[in-house]
């Protein structure tokens, strides 16, 4: 797993006096969420073992996309 993994969609909300960080997903999740949907989308009929393989292809997507952002 690639380390650096901010917040995608942090969001500050201000309830009375205090305000509030709600951090959202993770980039890493987003990032494996649409590399999950291209991949889902040339394919159809999956079976178990083939979903559980494209959920780690995904994050494995996902930790590389995360390591091009710092180049």
């Amino acid at each position: 797993m690639y380390e650096y993994n901010p917040s995608a969609f942090p969001v500050h909300a201000k309830y009375e006096d205090e305000t509030v960080l709600n951090e959202g997903m993770t980039l890493r999740d987003y990032f494996a969420a649409k590399a999950m949907q291209g991949m889902l989308s040339a394919c159809t009929g999956w079976s178990e073992a083939g979903i559980e393989r494209l959920a780690k292809c995904s994050y494995m997507t996902a930790d590389q996309m995360l390591k091009a952002r710092e180049a």
